[in-house]
């Protein structure tokens, strides 16, 4: 797992051989816990379901509560399927934008 803080939020990149194995390095790490914005990239050899996305959802409602924002990078999966309270988007560049939507947002008291 790579780790990085390239603006106002930490980058999470996954580097493991599976989705299972990030997830408890993830958790085991403390990086589910709110502390900052987060964007979440996930591997593309990961074969990501939406079970495994759905593992996202309290972490996600978390940072929401707290005003914080939670991304995940993901493609090949079908977004119609993901819960609206989890932020899943195919590129670091709509990641960024999601940030800044949120925080707009929540200047505007939404």
């Amino acid at each position: 797992m790579e780790i990085s803080n390239p603006k106002d939020y930490t980058l999470i990149i996954s580097t493991e051989n599976s989705f299972e194995e990030f997830y408890t390095a993830f958790t085991t790490q403390g990086l589910h816990e709110v502390s900052t914005h987060k964007i979440v990239q996930l591997s593309e050899k990961f074969n990501t379901t939406i079970t495994n996305l759905s593992l996202f959802l309290n972490i996600a409602n978390e940072h929401r509560d707290n005003s914080m924002s939670f991304v995940v990078i993901c493609n090949g999966i079908d977004i119609d399927q993901i819960p609206d309270e989890i932020s899943v988007v195919p590129t670091i560049i709509e990641a960024e934008d999601v940030l800044e939507m949120d925080a707009i947002e929540r200047d505007l008291g939404f």
